[in-house]
């Protein structure tokens, strides 16, 4: 019987909130012994720690002049197949139907013709199915990568409905959460960072994202307009995108530049969250809302909409509220309740963070390593 696994981690390399869980399950999984092998085209922002269970594989993509666009899943396939090979891994675990559970069942489908037959647990994060699941183009690839898949997990039960509901799926598919380290959030928030952003009458209301359309970041301008004008405070926006210049102008249409602070991408987050009051996110739809649990975990109040897997974690009036998308008034009368009430945003804020100790990554890691010691015991 396998006590130790050899596990190789597939995943993007970015903030986004899919690699942010691969890279702290791998690292997770090493401190427990097992070793991990990491496989992206760049190493993942959040490994940071090195030690002798974790390894990183570069995937290269090489400038062919046949190719007009870089064949990035043939790349992965093949490095995948080497690292198989060479590293004598037990098991794959792929964050993202496309191109990496495609990537994976090619590789399993080759590596068969070697004698080895390597389990693939896909992970789905959100867009690839609520995005891409959408694109007509892309439906049979990603059909075929979850039915062909050993084991498939979804982070939030409103993600499972989703691919039900768009793919037709024969792989049963369990859904484990989004987890963090509670330990890294329950800080004492540090006074004098937080007098670099408020005085002593004011609160602090954060929002982090990638400033992509669906996070609605315009709509964070206009609520924070509104609590403003009613209750001495400042907004941090954390986070960079395609949206960010236009939730820069209407600050300053609104006259309220002098409010908000645009920090970019930072890697003291938790820091500054222990520092928050309110967390607001306001995104179309969110098939978990990673960073609305790190707020949780920070002690913030949260207030969000109601779409997709947030509904899951914020309790509606108990850790903050829930609001239908576009309702600004709502979100923003929300937050002026808090405010206003310091008993009830304390009680929210505690709330908050027993509900986010739910998640700690002790408490789900062991749902993870059931699968790959099911899979791997076949």
């Amino acid at each position: 019987m396998i006590k130790k696994l050899k596990i190789g981690v597939v995943c993007y390399p970015t903030y986004g909130g899919s690699g942010v869980i691969a890279t702290e399950l791998g690292i997770a999984l090493s401190k427990k012994g097992h070793e991990v092998h990491f496989i992206s085209y760049d190493q993942p922002f959040r490994l940071d720690i090195f030690s002798e269970n974790i390894h990183y594989h570069e995937v290269l993509v090489p400038d062919y002049p046949l190719f007009e666009y870089a064949p990035y899943e043939l790349n992965l396939t093949s490095k995948l197949i080497d690292v198989v090979l060479h590293e004598e891994l037990n098991i794959l675990h792929v964050h993202y139907a496309i191109p990496h559970a495609s990537a994976a069942v090619n590789a399993q489908q080759i590596l068969l013709t070697y004698g080895i037959n390597i389990p693939i647990v896909t992970t789905l994060h959100g867009t690839d199915i609520t995005l891409l699941g959408k694109d007509k183009s892309f439906k049979p690839v990603i059909e075929y990568a979850i039915n062909k898949s050993n084991a498939v997990t979804v982070v939030s039960e409103s993600l499972k409905k989703e691919t039900l509901k768009y793919f037709n799926i024969s792989k049963k598919i369990n859904t484990i959460s989004n987890f963090i380290e509670i330990d890294l959030y329950d800080k004492k928030y540090d006074v004098k960072l937080k007098n670099t952003f408020v005085n002593n009458e004011e609160y602090l209301i954060t929002h982090i994202s990638n400033f992509r359309k669906v996070k609605r970041v315009c709509d964070v301008i206009r609520i924070f307009k509104k609590v403003n004008s009613k209750i001495p405070s400042k907004l941090l926006m954390i986070g960079d995108g395609p949206d960010r210049i236009k939730a820069e102008i209407l600050s300053r249409d609104l006259g309220i530049e002098d409010k908000v602070r645009f920090l970019g991408k930072i890697n003291i987050t938790n820091n500054i969250l222990a520092c928050s009051d309110v967390f607001i996110l306001p995104s179309e739809s969110e098939s978990f809302g990673l960073v609305a649990l790190e707020a949780m975990a920070s002690r913030n109040a949260i207030v969000s909409t109601n779409n997709g897997g947030i509904s899951e974690l914020n309790i509606d009036k108990v850790t903050g509220f829930l609001s239908k998308v576009g309702d600004i008034q709502k979100m923003a009368n929300d937050i002026i309740l808090l405010l206003q009430n310091q008993d009830l945003l304390e009680k929210f804020k505690l709330n908050a963070f027993d509900h986010a100790s739910n998640f700690d990554i002790h408490k789900v890691l062991p749902k993870y390593l059931n699968v790959y010691f099911q899979l791997c015991q076949h």
